[in-house]
């Protein structure tokens, strides 16, 4: 089975491009949103994370978001004593829950791949990339939040022009080329490569 890597810069629809693998039988893991999970429920994780940025990180045993996110990105050295702790558990997730998958191939999705150093384990890694201010338009409209706060975690990530020269395939979504056919492409790809793989 191969393990793909689906990355690309916030805003960019790795999220719609996941959806339509998934919508064609491919297993997809959300890193992003596993990393939520692991900071409300691993114990050795949120006793790490409570050491780290203190007792307020959590109300009522439910994590404080508003108040991690004011201390991590106010401070680099916070945000990557942060990934420190979350981006390991989110691998080793990723590890347990794609070995022994029955299909062809599966992906992980994350934003941080290259960022996390999550890709060695991984066959290809396909980039997702938008327009800059596409982006950031979405990522407001989404979130509900303004363009100095989408800014503010952008440059957090490597930038998308880089980002994309590391991925071994790269899927626009940029509105104006059309996304699925894309998509079906690089699935079939995956699934002849698959083959050839078990001759």
């Amino acid at each position: 089975m191969f393990k793909i890597g689906l990355t690309g810069g916030i805003g960019s629809g790795k999220t719609a491009v996941a959806g339509v693998f998934n919508v064609l039988g491919i297993p997809v893991f959300d890193a992003d949103r596993q990393a939520k999970v692991l900071m409300e429920y691993d114990q050795n994780l949120i006793a790490s994370l409570k050491k780290s940025f203190g007792e307020k990180t959590y109300n009522n045993g439910k994590l404080n978001r508003a108040y991690l996110a004011d201390i991590v990105f106010n401070d680099p050295f916070k945000l990557d004593l942060l990934n420190a702790l979350v981006h390991p558990a989110t691998i080793n997730a990723a590890n347990i829950w794609m070995n022994g998958l029955p299909t062809p191939y599966a992906i992980k999705e994350a934003a941080l791949m290259f960022e996390a150093g999550s890709t060695s384990n991984l066959d290809y890694i396909v980039g997702v990339y938008a327009p800059y201010p596409l982006r950031i338009k979405r990522v407001m409209e989404r979130d509900h939040v303004t363009r100095e706060q989408v800014l503010k975690r952008m440059k957090y990530q490597i930038s998308e022009s880089i980002k994309m020269k590391l991925c071994d395939f790269v899927i626009v979504n940029d509105e104006q080329t059309l996304l699925i056919p894309q998509v079906l492409q690089l699935h079939q790809k995956f699934l002849e490569l698959g083959r050839e793989n078990t001759i």
